[in-house]
């Protein structure tokens, strides 16, 4: 059993460097709230060996990285609260090695690697750095078929990182020197990477987004029809954080696709009103895809027209019964408790 100081170590990491995800992991049940603070405070520590302001030589990176892969693994001890307990989640949960490997294979070639030339090639990294954590997540949540649920959260992981990635290309720019618009893209609208590097945005810019959202909102579809293979009690907290995510992409059309000027925040009354909007068609639908069609800003071109606030068969009757279980069922959810 993870102890009280390994979960209070993760939650703080969590808080701290995470707080979009930490919104949302409030919501899942403790038994996989407190893993979920493990792993992401395990993800966090690897991701900080290169992402640090002032970062060591490549070598002692790399070194580090290959510490924590060893510690992770359970091949070598450690005295780090979160490192024991992420071994101890491994074990526990039967968490592949491979996708630690793959992870920490992918913090690794963050160290020196800043410009990917292909969207599979992105595609590659993100396998280690975002769908290997959605695929230690399901593990940890434990559905009856993970073979269904897998491709599912590898696809969710992906649009996770590629929505973060699309928010942030001037932060990314600035901070880390980094370009992860793939270069066939920026190609195909007559944008050099060079253009980015100096932040001169433009119309062929702006393009260039637009190509990437369309590309992660498919991924986000994909995602989210696998949700119904979770657990009951995880698949509302996992359709939140789509939400969420993906509500970046409402902040990106607003500034018209300039995110190398501007760094688009979700501010606290964008996910609470976001949360309660979900609740609400949750509470009488608890159709993960139903759901996100009618919440996320991420469009399905073949849906039909929603019908009145709570989807159809409304009446104002069933209405405010709706409005009774949600008032009650928001009450008892764990945003608000003291784990």
């Amino acid at each position: 059993m993870l102890n009280e100081s390994q979960v209070e170590a993760g939650k703080e990491i969590q808080q701290r460097t995470g707080k979009t995800f930490y919104f949302a992991t409030r919501l899942l049940p403790q038994r996989v709230r407190h893993a979920t603070y493990v792993l992401y405070a395990f993800f966090r520590v690897a991701d900080e060996v290169v992402d640090a302001e002032v970062t060591a030589p490549p070598a002692q990176q790399r070194e580090r990285l290959e510490q924590l892969r060893a510690e992770a693994l359970g091949e070598r001890e450690t005295d780090d609260p979160v490192l024991s307990a992420f071994a101890e989640l491994r074990s526990r949960y039967d968490i592949d090695p491979e996708d630690v490997n793959v992870f920490i294979d992918a913090m690794e070639s963050d160290i020196e690697k800043d410009r990917y030339r292909t969207y599979e090639e992105l595609e590659t990294y993100m396998d280690g750095s975002a769908s290997a954590v959605g695929r230690m997540m399901t593990a940890v949540m434990q559905p009856d078929d993970p073979a269904a649920a897998l491709p599912h959260a590898t696809a969710l992981g992906q649009a996770f990182q590629m929505s973060n990635f699309l928010r942030d290309v001037g932060e990314d720019v600035v901070e880390r020197d980094r370009v992860y618009l793939p270069e066939e893209t920026l190609a195909r609208h007559g944008v050099e990477t060079e253009q980015i590097l100096n932040r001169e945005f433009d119309e062929h810019v702006a393009a260039a987004m637009q190509d990437e959202l369309r590309r992660t909102e498919a991924l986000y579809r994909d995602g989210v029809a696998g949700i119904e293979y979770l657990p009951e009690d995880c698949q509302f907290p996992v359709l939140l954080s789509a939400v969420l995510y993906a509500d970046h992409h409402r902040s990106i059309r607003n500034l018209d696709y300039d995110t190398l000027s501007t760094t688009p925040e979700l501010g606290t009354a964008r996910k609470v009103a976001l949360l309660v909007k979900t609740a609400a068609y949750w509470a009488v639908w608890r159709d993960p895809v139903a759901v996100f069609k009618a919440v996320s800003v991420v469009p399905y071109h073949d849906e039909d027209e929603l019908e009145a606030d709570f989807g159809p068969g409304s009446t104002p009757t069933t209405k405010a019964q709706t409005r009774g279980r949600l008032s009650g069922w928001l009450r008892s959810l764990p945003l608000w408790g003291s784990d």
